[in-house]
């Protein structure tokens, strides 16, 4: 089984999002990957819940049981990155910073999206946005030539 590692901030709203709907459409595919998440910040959200109520009232919307993404956020160690076939943080302009300070030797090694956080757009413009860009990924994994494509997705604003 492969792995594709989504990396935000809290691990709480947009990873966690990410990795449910890839999970989701992966099963439903018959893939041989899975998706995992994880936070660059976990400590942000502490006591916040274990998932965002975007997240959930999005997933639930499509359909996608809650089982697909992980119980609660969880802080990103190096092993994640290790282990990951992918990595893909979430905003570059809020986690390149982030990987640089925590994990200097990655910062260059993964992928960057441009999707906002709640400060930057609504769940309803972003999500709608990063479920795109997931499903971009789904494609590329999908197809055994592209499997080590990075998603194109660095430019899309979500």
């Amino acid at each position: 089984m492969r792995t594709v590692l989504f990396i935000c901030s809290g691990n709480y709203y947009r990873s966690r999002f990410a990795e449910a709907m890839f999970n989701f459409v992966a099963e439903q595919r018959n893939l041989e990957w899975q998706a995992v998440s994880r936070g660059l910040a976990t400590h942000l959200v502490f006591g916040a819940g274990d998932l965002s109520i975007y997240t959930r009232h999005t997933l639930v919307a499509r359909g996608i049981p809650l089982h697909h993404t992980s119980a609660r956020p969880t802080q990103l160690v190096e092993d994640d990155l290790r282990r990951a076939d992918r990595a893909i943080a979430l905003k570059e302009a809020e986690h390149r910073s982030m990987m640089r300070d925590k994990f200097p030797a990655w910062e260059d090694c993964i992928e960057y999206w441009n999707v906002h956080d709640l400060d930057g757009a609504t769940p309803d413009a972003a999500l709608p946005g990063l479920e795109r860009l997931v499903m971009r990924v789904i494609e590329e994994v999908s197809d055994p030539a592209n499997a080590e494509t990075p998603a194109k997705g660095g430019d899309d604003e979500a």
